[in-house]
């Protein structure tokens, strides 16, 4: 049995839909789909299209935090 790439919980979203065409900062659906509750029965998840988020901010450390204390 093949499991799916990212698991099986997605949240439907058109910023990562294969049927998702983007134009200027307005997105269209290719299938011509009608948007209900803010889902589209034809979602198709495209692991590509998605913007994956930011490295999170590291800690700033100082000598003090690397030497051994006796």
């Amino acid at each position: 049995m093949k499991k799916p790439l990212f698991g099986k919980n997605i949240v439907p979203s058109c910023t990562y839909c294969s049927y998702s065409k983007t134009e200027g900062n307005t997105q269209f659906c290719s299938a011509h789909k009608v948007l209900k509750n803010g889902k589209c029965r034809k979602f198709d998840y495209n692991p590509i299209m998605r913007v994956p988020r930011g490295a999170p901010k590291l800690p700033s450390f100082n000598n003090e935090d690397f030497s051994i204390k006796r």
